[in-house]
């Protein structure tokens, strides 16, 4: 499979976080939230905000475990299986290409206005389409060519954006007069509450830097500080600008406007203030929608790696190493959606949509922990668990209700439509066990024989922490793993230990077995309570081999008062003797681990051992 370039840094992360949120929310709906809460709408901003942070938590902690390209999509099919998988995937991608088709004609709108306002220039429906198709398709240029160009391009517009309302604020706040915020809860509480679900959907975007998890260096660090910095900053920014807005413009006027950052700044800015803000507005709507189409088009790609989607939709460019192919289906429908479909009808159906894919990124974070796989490693951990996530479920449960039902039937069909999809097309394709099965083989006790999560997931760490193999993984790679049941001798596990290894070294099974007793009885190889590392010299050349034993209720030595969990036994001939040595260092910084003991004695079975060992984050010897 065809990896992406690892190109976005923290910079390029903030940025797609940022502008994804920083658009018709800070632009458009403030007008409709005065009218519905007065000024306190800037409480119903705040608690938007912090409504927010469970999902930033969630999707930071799933993406630095998993930094994989599709976000929810392959953080919900790895933990909840295929057909929530595909609705996630499906989900995401239409609420993400939605949003962005969105973003595109509230830019041209705004370009409209602004050529109205200042230039007296018509321009007809069709026009307005066919500026905002060609603003599409630019998007998807670019996205096509690079991530590189990509990020560099959403970063400087960001950065004009936060320079455009830091001015707004300096200066607006010389025109505030107390007087406009009087009344400030009238409306009641319950309009305050009511309004931040309608202002919510303005801050979902900051999740889509997940989706490009595959894309970023570094994804343990820059991941979760890239999007926890962009939530901060944005919470500033609208908070800032919204109380502006509330202090200098008549609340008549501001709750039937169409423009209202605009409005507030023509109050102290005059008619060249109303034209700045509305660049910043198109600047706004352009991060959004270069961003949705960034974030949007991994989904098909992710779905087709995943062989639930056709496989085309995987493919890489051979120079540009882009989804093109994803990138042009997501532009195709956007473009289709401008002309031909009343977007803003849409629209409640994908925040309706978004708010259940932040249900299905809490309840991913509670099946992948409660699922104990041990190659489940996440660089952050978001905080306060269970409780925040399980808390964060029940309030996005209610916004959902509040949204009314028809979006919420349009959601039974799109998992409908999920659920056909499986069985007609990806049912004989895909044999993979979710973590929610992992945690029903815990509880019924039963060996579920399937494929696992256990060996992708530690595949994804080998490429996130960047590791290079050297020939002790390779060893541990192929060893033999013995994991034995109840309480045993030495002797017994020795002999058996013999007949294993007999045929790889290509070794008689009894001198085999006689060497180990003998290196018993010339000193004990028990190197720490619990752990022992029995190893022998074999005759021949070339020749080294490793094999690995766990013993849950312990082995028993002779003269030895503890039992051992763990054995690391060696067999190599003369020539590898400084090989023989740099092993033993090796085992012995993977046993200095912290919980290592506890992870060694938890592991499912001899694979999830194996990718213990592999995993370990011990110092590679690469002169080897």
């Amino acid at each position: 499979m065809a990896q992406m370039k690892r190109e976005l840094g923290l910079a390029g992360v903030f940025a797609v976080a940022a502008g994804a949120m920083i658009s018709s929310g800070l632009f458009v709906l403030p007008g409709i939230a005065f009218a519905k809460a007065g000024p306190a709408m800037i409480l119903s901003y705040l608690f938007a905000s912090l409504l927010m942070v469970p999902s930033l938590l969630s999707k930071a902690e799933l993406a630095t475990a998993m930094p994989k390209a599709g976000g929810t999509y392959f953080f919900v099919e790895r933990s909840l299986g295929p057909i929530m998988g595909l609705f996630s995937g499906f989900a995401g991608w239409l609420s993400l290409a939605l949003k962005s088709a969105f973003a595109i004609v509230g830019m041209a709108v705004l370009i409209e206005v602004v050529l109205q306002t200042r230039f007296s220039m018509q321009v007809d429906q069709w026009q307005l389409k066919a500026i905002a198709s060609a603003c599409c398709l630019g998007f998807v240029a670019l996205n096509i060519v690079s991530v590189r160009h990509t990020s560099r391009f959403q970063i400087v517009l960001v950065g004009v954006l936060f320079v455009i309302l830091t001015l707004f604020i300096l200066l607006g706040s010389k025109s505030v007069e107390a007087v406009r915020y009087a009344g400030f809860l009238d409306k009641g509480w319950a309009a305050v509450f009511a309004t931040a679900g309608l202002v919510f959907v303005s801050f979902g975007g900051l999740t889509k830097a997940a989706s490009i998890a595959e894309e970023v260096k570094n994804p343990g660090r820059n991941l979760p500080t890239g999007m926890i910095l962009a939530w901060f900053v944005v919470t500033i920014f609208y908070l800032g600008v919204i109380v502006i807005t509330c202090g200098v413009v008549d609340g008549t006027e501001l709750a039937n406007s169409h423009m209202p950052i605009s409005l507030a700044a023509s109050k102290f800015a005059g008619s060249w203030g109303f034209v700045v803000l509305g660049v910043a507005a198109v600047a706004a709507f352009v991060t959004t929608a270069n961003g949705g189409i960034l974030a949007a088009s991994r989904s098909p790609m992710a779905m087709s790696r995943d062989r639930l989607l056709p496989a085309r939709l995987a493919r890489l460019g051979e120079k540009r190493k882009t989804p093109h192919l994803s990138i042009i289906l997501t532009g195709a429908f956007m473009i289709a959606a401008i002309v031909f479909l009343d977007i803003e009808a849409l629209v409640k159906t994908a925040s309706t949509l978004m708010i259940i894919l932040f249900i299905l990124d809490n309840s991913s974070v509670i099946i992948m922990r409660e699922s104990r796989i041990q190659s489940y490693r996440p660089q952050f951990k978001s905080p306060l668990y269970p409780y925040v996530h399980i808390l964060a479920i029940v309030v996005y449960a209610v916004l959902i209700i509040d949204m009314g039902a028809v979006p919420l039937l349009i959601t039974v069909a799109f998992i409908g439509v999920s659920a056909a999809w499986y069985l007609l097309y990806v049912s004989r394709r895909v044999g993979r066990a979710s973590a929610v099965m992992h945690i029903v083989e815990r509880v019924t006790d039963r060996e579920i024989k399937t494929v696992t999560l256990e060996n992708e997931l530690r595949d994804i760490l080998i490429e996130r922490d960047e590791i290079i193999e050297d020939r002790f993984d390779k060893l541990v790679r192929g060893c033999e793993i013995l994991d034995i049941q109840g309480r045993q001798d030495a002797e017994p596990v020795f002999r058996e230990v013999a007949s294993l290894l007999a045929g790889r070294l290509d070794i008689n099974e009894y001198v085999l077995f006689e060497k180990f007793l003998h290196r018993e009885a010339e000193g004990g190889t028990v190197v720490q309570p619990g752990l022992a590392i029995p190893h022998i010299i074999v005759e021949g050349e070339k020749k080294f081999d490793i094999l690995l034993v766990r013993a849950r209720q312990g082995i028993k030595f002779h003269g030895v008062v503890e039992l051992i969990n763990a054995m690391f036994v060696l067999a190599g001939s003369k020539d590898e003797r400084n090989y023989h040595l740099r092993t033993l260092m090796a085992i012995a910084q993977i046993a200095q681990e912290k919980h290592f003991e506890q992870r060694w004695l938890a592991a499912r079975d001899k694979e999830a051992l194996r990718n213990l060992i592999l995993l370990s984050t011990r110092k590679r010897d690469q002169a080897e």
